[in-house]
């Protein structure tokens, strides 16, 4: 039998963890601030008169203000000289008040009035009149549809320059937070391991994955996957998963948020005994994730890293490229207040690495009509070279590296 899997009931696990929040630090306003004259300084550099930060994370990043993006525009307008200006509807700006941790002007939309003539008239106050006015990329295609039916002047662009410029390299502070939310994380994959058993649905998984995520300090699970057998061939699920049998292997894909900052990892292993086909896919697994880890070097182009781990699986038979049996995604994603964000560790992404940049490592094996294995966890960039956040699977008998 697989170390550490099975042989538990849930109300036995749930009682032994305990909340590893302690040690959460905020982000401080100061950052807030940091982040802004950082923005202003992309700004300046790409020609950029005033950004458009919708809400959800962009705003979030550099505002400090909480706010979901919805049918309704909410957001603020960045200037080059740093100051914010918040447009919202007026029945909300007492609400969003309470929210906002960078102040600024807000400009207030009555519901039978238009935000983006709102916008139109507030820029001419604060940009020239042929401004250059850069989009927030997560912004709906109806906020710029409205904005450039009303703002005619203004040359639009995309904010990317300023958002992923500043959101790409992460500070200590978040690092902290990612490093914390990936330990609780990890805790929970144990736990689950431990409550396994023949007959046991994916839904009992998942509903014990929420509840130990909220044991362990975060407000529940912030996505979770769960797998059993063949099905774990399909990287994000099937629509009637099965039950659990023994000897199945077993994927689980899960992860939370602490103070917005995701951890996301996957681990897969079998309950009972593994095959020597299952053992051998899931070492070649192991080794495409640590090529991948060994080619993100500072100064290395994503895409490379991406390059190595699909270069890997081809020396073993697999692919060529995208193709299966093999790897049928990126190796890796950027991670920070939005679970996938950039850069990405994909071919065609020619970023070049850089300290503070996190990512997972995740160059998952699918053969079809037989099963797949993904090893996910991440790293992030130092000065010297990748650093793992959470270890990766010890080995296919001991997944989680309780006798190494």
């Amino acid at each position: 039998m697989t170390i550490g899997v099975g042989g538990f009931e849930p109300s036995q696990v749930l009682a032994s963890l305990t909340d590893m929040t302690a040690d959460v630090q905020p982000i401080a306003l100061s950052e807030y601030q940091q982040r802004i004259n950082n923005a202003v300084d992309l700004m300046n550099r790409n020609q950029i008169d005033v950004v458009y930060l919708n809400a959800g994370t962009n705003l979030y990043y550099f505002s400090g203000t909480r706010w979901y993006a919805s049918e309704r525009m909410v957001g603020a307008l960045l200037t080059k000289d740093g100051q914010l200006h918040y447009i919202a509807p007026h029945f909300e700006i007492d609400t969003l008040k309470g929210f906002m941790k960078i102040s600024g002007d807000i400009h207030g939309w009555h519901e039978d009035e238009s935000p983006y003539e709102l916008t139109a008239s507030l820029l001419r106050e604060i940009a020239p009149e042929t401004a250059t006015f850069a989009i927030d990329e997560s912004s709906s295609f109806f906020i710029f549809d409205g904005l450039r039916k009303a703002c005619t002047a203004v040359q639009f662009v995309d904010a990317k320059p300023v958002t992923a410029g500043c959101r790409s390299q992460k500070s200590e502070t978040e690092l902290e937070l990612l490093q914390i939310a990936k330990n609780m994380t990890l805790e929970v994959h144990k736990a689950a391991a431990k409550i396994l058993r023949p007959g046991i649905s994916t839904q009992e998984v998942e509903d014990f994955i929420n509840q130990a995520h909220q044991k362990v300090g975060a407000s529940g699970s912030y996505f979770c996957i769960v797998l059993f057998g063949g099905d774990t061939a399909f990287p994000h699920g099937v629509s009637n998963p099965k039950e659990l049998e023994q000897n199945d292997l077993v994927l689980i894909d899960t992860g939370c948020q602490i103070e917005g900052y995701n951890s996301d990892i996957t681990r897969t292993y079998v309950f009972g005994e593994p095959t020597q086909r299952h053992r051998e896919i899931w070492q070649i697994e192991k080794e495409a994730q640590a090529a991948a880890f060994a080619a993100a070097q500072p100064g290395t182009p994503c895409g490379d890293v991406d390059t190595a781990a699909r270069s890997y699986l081809e020396s073993k038979g697999f692919g060529p490229g995208y193709q299966v049996p093999g790897l049928p995604h990126r190796t890796g994603h950027g991670i920070g207040l939005d679970i996938h964000e950039w850069p990405y560790l994909v071919k065609n992404d020619r970023t070049p690495l850089a300290s503070g940049m996190c990512f997972s490592n995740e160059p998952m094996m699918v053969l079809p009509g037989e099963f797949g294995v993904r090893l996910e966890d991440h790293f992030y960039m130092t000065e010297t070279g990748p650093k793992w956040f959470t270890e990766p699977s010890y080995s296919i008998d001991d997944p989680f590296g309780y006798e190494a």
